[in-house]
């Protein structure tokens, strides 16, 4: 079973005056519940566990657009960092798609999949997939025929609408709120916020389209 680092329901966050967050933005967050350094440092032990488990094998490290592109990055970065100074290294190449699953905060239950190479390139690769819609695009995936597949998650929430999927690599388990920023947006807002933020009702109304 992956491990990751719980954030509990009753957890009470960080006041956002103890951060630097766009003042665009002050008044749409209720708190930090993760900051930018606890998610480097969380990022940084996941790359190091994906090129101990991963061995020699040929990655192709597929991005979930658009919430994963800041966690794809930062995860590649620390895995090229780890190749560049360590004796056992992991060739790696890149690939992207964009799903779309969200309308405002709720989830229309269909994945559509935008843009995005033709994914019969990847038969007989291995494949390191980060985001967070997974079964719909791990089905497209499987006609392609890749050789083993490995999906990594930032982030997992509890919540009874859960599948009871569960990613190979699980960065932090989170309660059932609605969070933003590290790319993860509302209607493609909060995108630019370094930390981890849940969203107050009041912005729900203010960025709903």
């Amino acid at each position: 079973m992956a491990s990751y680092l719980q954030i509990a329901d009753d957890e009470k966050g960080y006041n956002l005056d103890l951060f630097c967050v766009p003042r665009h933005y002050e008044k749409d967050l209720d708190k930090v519940i993760i900051p930018h350094g606890l998610i480097m440092d969380r990022t940084e032990r996941l790359a190091r566990d994906i090129v101990r488990d991963m061995g020699a094998h040929h990655i192709v490290a597929l991005c979930v657009l658009k919430g994963g592109y800041k966690f794809f990055a930062d995860l590649l970065d620390y895995i090229k960092m780890l190749n560049q100074n360590n004796d056992k290294s992991v060739p790696l190449t890149v690939d992207f798609i964009r799903v779309k699953s969200y309308c405002n905060d709720k989830s229309t239950n269909n994945v559509k999949v935008i843009g995005g190479d033709d994914l019969s390139s990847l038969s007989g690769k291995d494949i390191v997939e980060t985001g967070r819609t997974m079964q719909t695009l791990l089905s497209l995936l499987s006609e392609s025929r890749p050789k083993m597949v490995k999906v990594v998650s930032l982030l997992v929430k509890r919540t009874p609408r859960s599948s009871g999927y569960r990613p190979d690599y699980i960065g932090f388990e989170v309660p059932d709120a609605f969070l933003v920023g590290y790319a993860l947006d509302y209607n493609e807002y909060f995108r630019d916020l370094s930390h981890i933020c849940i969203l107050n009702d009041e912005a729900k109304e203010k960025y709903r389209v």
